[in-house]
C-alpha cells in the first residue's frame, strides 16, 4: 500500500512537472506580443531561475566543492547550448509560430539522437525505433502542412528545428554527466552559466534585449507583464524543475521522462486558454503522430538495451529540461 501511494505522488509529481513546464511557451508569447525580444524573455527566466535554485543548489553541495570544479566545464557548456541556445531557439519560434507546433518541432531533436548514434555507431537502430523515427517525421509533415492552404512561417520553423538541435544535445550531455554531482546542483549551475551568457550577449548587443513595463494579454485580460515573468520563471523553470526532481526520485529517470511527454499535450492546451490559439486538424494529427514516435522511440529505449540506445532522456534527474 505504501508503495502504490509512493508512486501514485510521483505520478503526479512527473504529470505536474511536464504541465508546469508547459506554461513557458505561453507565458514567452504573451511578453512578445506585447514587445519584448524572445532575448528579453529568455535571460528574464534563466535569471530569475537561477537565483530562485542558488540556495538549495548551495546546500547540495555543502563538503563536496570537489564535485562542482571537476563538472564546471560541464556545466558551462551545458549552461551555454542546452539552457541559453535551446530557450532562445525555441522563444524565437514561438514568436513566429504557435506555442504547439513550436514545441512539436523541438521534440523532433529526439528523433536526430537516432540518427546523430547511427552516424556515430555505424550500429543500425532498431525496428521499433526506426518505426517510430519515421512516424514522428511523418507527424512533422504534417505539422509543416507545406500542401495545406496555411502556410508556416519558415523562419519560425527553422527556428524550431534549431530548437531540436537543442533538444538532442541536452539529451547527448544528460547522458554523460556526473553521476555524483546533485540534480539541483546541475540545475542551479547549468542556469547560472546561461543566465551570465544571455547577459554578456545582451550587453555586446549581440542578443536583442527588448523589455518594457506594458500589460500583457493572457486569457483574454490585460494583467501586469509581472505575471508572465514570474510565471516564466517561478512556475515554468524553478518549480517544474523542482517537481521533475522529485517525480525522477521516485519513478526513476526513464519512467517520469516518459511521462514528461505530455508536455505537448499540456503546451497546447494553455496556449489555448492562455492565447486562444490551436493548431488546425492536419497539425493536430501531425502532433498525435510526432507524439507516438517520439514515445515508440521511448518505448524501445525502455527495452533491456541490444544495442546502443538513446541517451536517457531524462528530466532534472540528470540536469534540467531546455525549455
Amino acid at each position: 500500500m505504501q508503495q502504490a501511494s509512493t508512486f501514485r505522488t510521483g505520478f503526479v509529481l512527473a504529470l505536474l512537472a511536464a504541465a508546469t513546464f508547459g506554461t513557458s511557451g505561453s507565458f514567452a508569447r504573451s511578453l512578445i506580443d506585447a514587445g519584448w525580444s524572445p532575448g528579453a524573455a529568455v535571460t528574464a527566466r534563466i535569471t530569475i531561475a537561477a537565483l530562485v535554485l542558488a540556495i538549495p543548489a548551495v546546500l547540495t553541495l555543502r563538503g563536496r566543492w570537489h564535485l562542482l570544479r571537476r563538472n564546471l566545464l560541464m556545466m558551462a557548456v551545458y549552461g551555454f547550448v542546452a539552457v541559453a541556445g535551446s530557450q532562445v531557439f525555441y522563444f524565437n519560434a514561438v514568436q513566429h509560430l504557435s506555442v504547439g507546433v513550436a514545441l512539436l518541432l523541438e521534440y523532433m531533436g529526439i528523433v536526430l539522437i537516432v540518427g546523430w548514434l547511427w552516424l556515430r555507431t555505424g550500429v543500425a537502430p532498431r525496428r521499433l525505433t526506426i518505426a517510430g523515427s519515421v512516424l514522428a517525421l511523418l507527424g512533422l509533415v504534417l505539422v509543416i502542412d507545406l500542401l495545406g492552404d496555411t502556410k508556416l512561417d519558415m523562419v519560425g520553423v527553422l527556428w524550431g528545428l534549431g530548437a531540436a538541435v537543442g533538444l538532442a544535445v541536452y539529451f547527448i550531455l544528460s547522458a554523460k554527466s556526473d553521476p555524483e554531482l546533485p540534480p539541483l546542483a546541475m540545475a542551479g549551475g547549468g542556469m547560472t552559466f546561461g543566465a551570465i551568457t544571455l547577459l554578456v550577449l545582451g550587453a555586446v548587443g549581440a542578443l536583442p534585449m527588448a523589455a518594457n513595463t506594458h500589460d500583457v494579454t493572457l486569457a483574454g485580460h490585460q494583467v501586469s507583464w509581472l505575471v508572465p515573468v514570474i510565471g516564466l520563471s517561478v512556475i515554468a523553470a524553478a518549480f517544474a524543475y523542482i517537481a521533475g526532481i522529485a517525480a525522477a526520485r521516485i519513478l526513476g529517470s526513464k519512467l517520469s521522462s516518459f511521462v514528461g511527454l505530455t508536455e505537448v499535450l499540456f503546451a497546447v492546451l494553455f496556449a489555448w486558454i492562455f492565447l486562444g490559439q490551436l493548431p488546425t486538424a492536419v497539425q493536430l494529427l501531425g502532433g498525435l503522430l510526432i507524439i507516438a514516435g517520439v514515445a515508440l522511440v521511448r518505448v524501445d529505449e525502455l527495452r533491456e538495451p541490444e544495442l546502443p540506445t538513446l541517451p536517457a532522456t531524462a528530466h532534472p534527474d540528470d540536469l534540467t529540461r531546455s525549455n
